[in-house]
């Protein structure tokens, strides 16, 4: 079962150069929740149930050009963790969120100096 979790924002299309309608569909299904728990069961465990503030209000966006995702972090201050979840379109042209895990602090701000992630002006 398929359920929507989000939509991309004007301002993170603007910011990536995505060549997607604002308010674009974000969706999670039951084997993306599987796979993320598979993957990476204790950042799930944690940060699972975030998954659509962290879509909603992320820190951070950025393509992968590896897999052609979609990033959306979130700093979590208090345990100076960044989270991320990668959204993926499929071949039926349905955005998935297809991973969550948290991320390597020092990875993050290379790619920040990098431009690899963006900062979102709120």
């Amino acid at each position: 079962m398929r359920k929507k979790i989000g939509y991309f924002s004007q301002n993170v299309i603007d910011l990536l150069g995505l060549d997607i309608q604002p308010g674009t569909s974000i969706y999670i299904a039951d084997t993306n929740i599987t796979h993320m728990k598979m993957s990476h069961p204790s950042d799930f465990e944690k940060y699972g149930g975030d998954i659509e503030q962290i879509i909603a209000y992320p820190d951070y966006v950025g393509r992968n050009e590896k897999d052609d995702s979609i990033e959306f972090s979130k700093e979590y201050v208090l345990d100076g963790e960044y989270v991320k979840v990668a959204v993926r379109v499929s071949n039926g042209n349905v955005y998935y969120a297809r991973s969550m895990y948290i991320l390597n602090p020092n990875r993050v701000r290379n790619f920040i100096k990098k431009g690899t992630l963006k900062k979102l002006d709120k």
